[in-house]
């Protein structure tokens, strides 16, 4: 059924809408409570009266509502508060896994670097710590540099030449833990990940149950200060004049 909504305006103003644009308001009363809270029955502040354009009712009038994003006819879904916040907790749980497995695995990386003797002359372990820090690629590469001390400022040069002009300044021996750490981390991006560590673990006698548990223990004492500290006052406008 189509209708008209220029009832009562000249032919030229008319706008016909099909079934699908509007929502007509039932004339009759509604059976029952039940029934009462359907939107057909409800009225609203856009309801306005309108003509029959086709059918075997032409010419009879409705009143209808043809607001697209009237609350009573088209109500948006309520929102269950109590999903969303699971949601926020499962997400803010699987960043925090996220977070204690990197650090895990940093942590025992170092671990490992601190077991590598030294063996190498210091020309063969900057070739190949050079050619292993290019195919690390960059994010990785920066989660390494950080574990000795690199760290990029928002202006500061690539990671690539900071750790370039840090590998030349190097002895010996981190040069070779630097070899063993990106062999590592080159070999777990395109291997299982946790496998590659526990191996390297074995090799050079790491305890990486202990490694875990320190770094599990960490994050509950965080999140528990964190907790404690609630959130931080601010400082009305006023009283920054006035100091």
């Amino acid at each position: 059924m189509q209708i008209s909504t220029a009832y009562g305006q000249q032919p030229e103003g008319s706008v016909t809408l099909p079934r699908n644009k509007y929502t007509e308001i039932r004339a009759q009363s509604p059976a029952d409570k039940e029934e009462a809270k359907r939107p057909e029955f409800k009225a609203c502040k856009f309801t306005t009266e309108a003509i029959v354009t086709d059918g075997s009712e032409v010419g009879t009038l409705r009143k209808v509502c043809t607001n697209s994003a009237c609350p009573v006819h088209h109500p948006k879904p309520q929102r269950n508060d109590h999903d969303e916040e699971k949601w926020k907790a499962e997400q803010e749980k699987r960043r925090r896994e996220e977070a204690i497995a990197n650090t895990i695995g940093l942590r025992i990386l170092a671990a490992i670097s601190a077991a590598v003797p030294v063996r190498l002359m210091k020309r063969d372990l900057l070739f190949i710590n050079a050619h292993l820090a290019e195919l690390v690629g960059e994010p990785r590469l920066e989660a390494v540099a950080k574990q000795h001390g690199i760290k990029r400022s928002k202006d500061a040069e690539p990671i690539g030449k900071l750790f370039a002009a840090y590998l030349r300044r190097a002895d010996e021996g981190t040069l070779s833990r630097v070899a063993v750490e990106l062999t590592i981390v080159l070999t777990a991006a395109r291997s299982n990940a946790p496998s590659i560590l526990r191996e390297a673990a074995t090799v050079y006698k790491v305890n990486t149950d202990t490694i875990a548990q320190k770094v599990r223990a960490e994050f509950v004492a965080k999140a528990k200060a964190k907790k404690e500290a609630g959130p931080t006052a601010k400082v009305p406008p006023q009283a920054k004049k006035a100091a």
